[in-house]
């Protein structure tokens, strides 16, 4: 079940906030929990075992961790973290990671190890990163350590962002979970938020993602380079108002149960450095990997070389925690190299650009980037590669490059608009001229979001594809 399927949006989600609000208050974090498990097991039952697990290897390694801290044992709190974040730790890398080293042994040996085929369960990347960090924090004393079994399992299981985030940690929602109070603005607020992410996701992403899909399968020696960068950019508005999409109904979502999750992107597009992109690109995996790994590690406060190790060793796992496969471990290099150097080499040279140039410069290295996470075949994304640049052998633009461009220019033209602020610059203009007329902002305000509802749902309707990219993460 996706949020921008049917399914959800007309059964699953009224039936969850009938429920929820029909309760009293202190049983709508089992509302929750129960919903939530219901949605995961809806199509993956057998792996709600696993996530049971999850939680309960998290709730009670909190509980024994909260006593040794009483009882001033640091050892045998420090082991007890040991052992919860291997356990964790073991069931990622094992049903994520499994096959991938399989199949690297054989490659590299020689030898013809069976591999596994397990099915990825979904989301887990996300609740396991959320369940480490709970532990971590009420190790550190950061967080407070929850004896209600309900409401840790509400917190890890909690349908709005379990599989695709944005990664929220535990004493963001510690007090929400206790004592949140929901409200009829914060609520409209949520609805408002959710269809705006379902017209990003289906309307933007989707229809994108349809001229990629016909790009990327074409050979690279019949491709024109204006059509690979015309797949390219496709791919680029494809998986940011996806993702982007996704966190917009999370987040609304969240709004409509009295939870306010982190924001998970803030125009990264607008980016002049690989440093800010990253800065604004699927926050809170930056900010865990920070918190939790880059700063544990020493951070900038071990010298130059330490530091670049450090950057390159987030990197390197980055890459591998968005996919068992080489391009992303590629990927993650790829970023840590760039990273590296603006750190040391080029961000004086960065600072003096022009802003259009240090914009040009960010997003040529990002779209060489997204080259090499859409392709899990390597030599794919090599071929494609070539092909961006005129390599492989043909001329830059042919009847099919028209053919997309006069097809996809007004799609790739709001793409562009809408991953930047100009339509929220212009929806404040129009507030101002309007502001002597008192309920027409609001009424303009709810017939956008109702049309725009309406048309995700008349295309998805209609529509046999509709590709969610984060799910495989």
């Amino acid at each position: 079940m996706v949020f921008s399927g049917l399914l959800f949006l007309f059964r699953f989600l009224p039936a969850v906030l009938l429920a929820y609000y029909a309760v009293p208050r202190r049983g709508r974090n089992l509302v929750l929990l129960l919903f939530s498990l219901l949605f995961y097991a809806w199509g993956e039952p057998v792996y709600i075992l696993l996530m049971l697990a999850s939680i309960l290897i998290a709730y009670g390694s909190g509980i024994l961790i909260g006593r040794c801290r009483h009882a001033e044992r640091p050892v045998a709190a420090k082991a007890v973290l040991i052992v919860s974040v291997t356990a964790s730790l073991s069931l990622l890398l094992f049903f994520k990671y499994a096959d991938f080293a399989v199949e690297t042994v054989n490659a590299w040996l020689g030898t013809d190890v069976v591999a596994l085929r397990l099915a990825l369960p979904i989301g887990i990347s996300f609740y396991t990163f959320q369940t480490l960090s709970y532990t971590v924090d009420v190790y550190r004393g950061d967080a407070d350590v929850q004896k209600n079994l309900i409401s840790f399992g509400a917190y890890v299981a909690m349908f709005p962002q379990l599989i695709a985030g944005p990664i929220v940690r535990y004493k963001t929602v510690d007090a929400q979970l206790r004592t949140r109070r929901e409200s009829v603005p914060q609520f409209a607020g949520g609805v408002h938020r959710l269809m705006l992410g379902l017209g990003k996701k289906v309307l933007l992403a989707n229809n994108a993602g349809a001229l990629w899909s016909v790009v990327q399968v074409r050979s690279a020696a019949d491709l024109p380079a204006l059509t690979a960068w015309l797949g390219l950019f496709a791919y680029a508005f494809q998986i940011y108002f996806d993702f982007s999409g996704y966190s917009d109904m999370a987040v609304g979502l969240g709004y409509m149960f009295g939870f306010r999750f982190p924001e998970n992107f803030n125009y990264p597009y607008l980016s002049r450095s690989i440093t800010e992109f990253w800065r604004r690109w699927h926050i809170s995996l930056g900010t865990w990997f920070r918190e939790y790994v880059y700063i544990p590690l020493g951070g900038n406060r071990a010298g130059r070389w330490r530091h670049a190790a450090n950057i390159l060793t987030v990197w390197l796992l980055t890459g591998l925690w968005h996919g068992a496969s080489w391009n992303f471990v590629l990927w993650g290099a790829y970023y840590g190299v760039l990273l590296l150097l603006e750190k040391y080499a080029l961000r004086q040279w960065l600072e003096r650009l022009p802003p259009a140039f240090g914009h040009l410069y960010c997003m040529f290295f990002v779209l060489i980037g997204w080259n090499l996470f859409a392709f899990d075949d390597l030599n794919r994304g090599i071929f494609f590669l070539k092909a961006l640049f005129g390599l492989a052998g043909r001329s830059p633009v042919n009847g099919e490059t028209l053919y997309f461009l006069y097809n996809h220019a007004v799609l790739l033209s709001l793409c562009a608009i809408g991953s930047t602020q100009l339509p929220k610059r212009a929806w404040r203009w129009l507030c101002g001229k309007l502001s002597d007329k008192a309920l027409l902002p609001d009424l303009l305000r709810n017939a956008f979001y109702i049309a725009v509802f309406l048309l995700a749902v008349a295309w998805l309707v209609d529509a046999s594809y509709n590709p969610f990219l984060y799910f495989r993460f």
